[in-house]
């Protein structure tokens, strides 16, 4: 068993090395490794180191940076397959969701790859007689990334690459439960060219989050993760005097209309709501069957969800893998009781579900729970499971109140062969990302990814354009060049054109 340390200015180190947690394997339930937690001395470590760097790397030139980027660009794409077994080590996931995982990543970095576009700024000639105005962007500082279990490739890169382009330094605090890939990354940076101390990667647990939040050097935190972390981390930063983007949780709808190909949904359904587990912030928890297309969507929904075949994430038989651990397989499995009890009809029980061979490991099969009403709990929480819950609907207008009365704002989407419906729909919810016939509708890297409501706390959508606006602030300097002897007077009145 591996004990996972902390990359700081480019070494490995234990740190203070005073607390450390356990890394299981979600497919046989055994501990595979003990990771370092840091304490406030090992992130002041980080941050010092980041500091440090920071000073040339804001300095370098664009075609300096780009140089590094590029060069990551092909290390991460070289080593997709061995990233995904990684990930699937220690998250569960099949290789193959893995390795898409890795490749959507990888979409954000080709994108940081374009950065002396992104980073142009503005130029008026001849603002005023003999005065110009121009504006450019510059880097923060040192930033933070908090990242989730669900995603331990993606997410974080949905961040650093974007702040390194900019020319910031990062720490990052990925899960404590699916670290290694982390330290990989940090390798292959280094492979890259990138200077010791630009990224940094510390584990830990609340105590490393807090201490990132409350450091005078931090200038900027990103985050991903539930709902009352996100309000925490928003609340905690910004009154640190820190910009912040903080993503919460999700309860994801799509909307499935009598007109629609039926099972062309099922199967999208079925994927978007199974696929990793269900451990995806934009996987479909909840589907509104409108009118008629309620009872044979039901069927069709329940035998594709019967037909998954679920498995250890390393085996390609496998489609979907086990939850991450053994507290969220019981929090699921009591939530599906909990729908039962309070009148949802099973359809689909995927409690006490075992793998042969794997026994020991933190499965859970996909469940189709119908008949569920807004009061229950699983529908009010996120379940953050292979748990599809069907609520039914009269009509598209009542499906659509149904989603904006919902607390959550992240991801949603409709199955229709309407445009005149998909149109009533794209603009009447209350959403930020909006699938039509795509259950998943994550955008590509060169738009930004975010939520409303209670999805989202800050101003700023993550990756794409609004990614380079938060990672960076703007400078307008207004310049003269006069002749000293044809200067005009100085005024003691405000500036103006002329």
């Amino acid at each position: 068993m591996s004990f996972i340390e902390h990359w700081i200015a480019g070494r490995l180190t234990a740190g203070g090395a005073t607390r450390s947690g356990d890394v299981f394997n979600p497919a046989t339930g055994q501990r595979q490794h003990e990771v370092a937690l840091a304490d406030p001395g090992d992130v002041e470590a980080a941050v010092a180191a980041a500091r440090e760097a920071f000073v040339s790397w804001s300095q370098s030139s664009l075609s300096a940076r780009t140089k590094v980027l590029f060069a990551f660009r092909e290390l991460v794409n070289a080593n997709v397959d061995r990233l995904a077994e990684i990930v699937s080590d220690e998250h569960g996931k099949v290789l193959s969701d893995a390795a898409g995982e890795v490749q959507r990543g990888l979409e954000v970095i080709e994108f940081a790859c374009g950065l002396p576009q992104l980073l142009k700024g503005e130029y008026s000639d001849q603002a005023s007689t003999g005065v110009d105005v121009f504006s450019f962007r510059e880097p923060l500082g040192v930033c933070a990334g908090i990242t989730p279990f669900n995603f331990p490739v993606m997410v974080p890169m949905w961040m650093y690459p974007v702040a390194i382009a900019c020319g910031n330094t990062f720490v990052l605090k990925p899960s404590e439960r699916d670290p290694s890939a982390s330290n990989f990354i940090a390798e292959l940076w280094r492979k890259a060219g990138l200077p010791d101390g630009v990224f940094n990667v510390v584990h830990g647990d609340r105590v490393a989050v807090d201490a990132l939040l409350q450091h005078p050097d931090v200038a900027a935190v990103s985050f991903v993760g539930s709902t009352p972390i996100a309000r925490y981390i928003h609340q905690q930063a910004s009154a640190a005097g820190k910009r912040v983007q903080a993503l919460g949780g999700a309860k994801n709808h799509a909307i499935v209309l009598p007109d629609a190909d039926l099972d062309f949904a099922a199967n999208h359904l079925s994927a978007a709501a199974f696929g990793s587990a269900g451990e995806r912030c934009m996987a479909i928890s909840a589907a509104v069957a409108v009118g008629g297309a309620g009872d044979p969507l039901m069927e069709l929904v329940t035998r594709k969800a019967g037909e998954v075949v679920v498995g250890p994430g390393r085996d390609p038989r496998s489609e979907m893998g086990p939850v991450v651990t053994a507290a969220a397989r019981e929090r699921i499995e009591s939530l599906i009781g909990t729908g039962e009890a309070q009148g949802a009809k099973v359809l689909l029980d995927g409690r006490g579900l075992r793998v042969a061979g794997y026994e020991d490991g933190f499965f859970v099969g996909p469940t189709v729970l119908d008949q569920v009403a807004p009061a229950m709990d699983v529908y009010t929480e996120e379940i953050f499971g292979p748990v599809l819950s069907v609520v039914r609907a009269g009509t598209v207008e009542a499906a659509i109140e149904l989603i904006n009365a919902n607390p959550y704002g992240n991801g949603t989407a409709i199955f229709t062969s309407s445009g005149e419906a998909a149109r009533t729909f794209q603009r009447g919810v209350k959403v930020g990302m909006i699938g039509i016939n795509v259950p998943i509708p994550v955008p590509m890297a060169y738009y930004s990814f975010g939520g409303w409501k209670d999805s989202l706390f800050g101003d700023r959508h993550i990756h794409g354009p609004e990614g380079i606006s938060f990672y960076t602030r703007g400078k307008v300097v207004t310049s003269r060049w006069p002749q000293v002897a044809a200067a005009p007077d100085a005024s003691l009145h405000f500036p103006t054109a002329s």
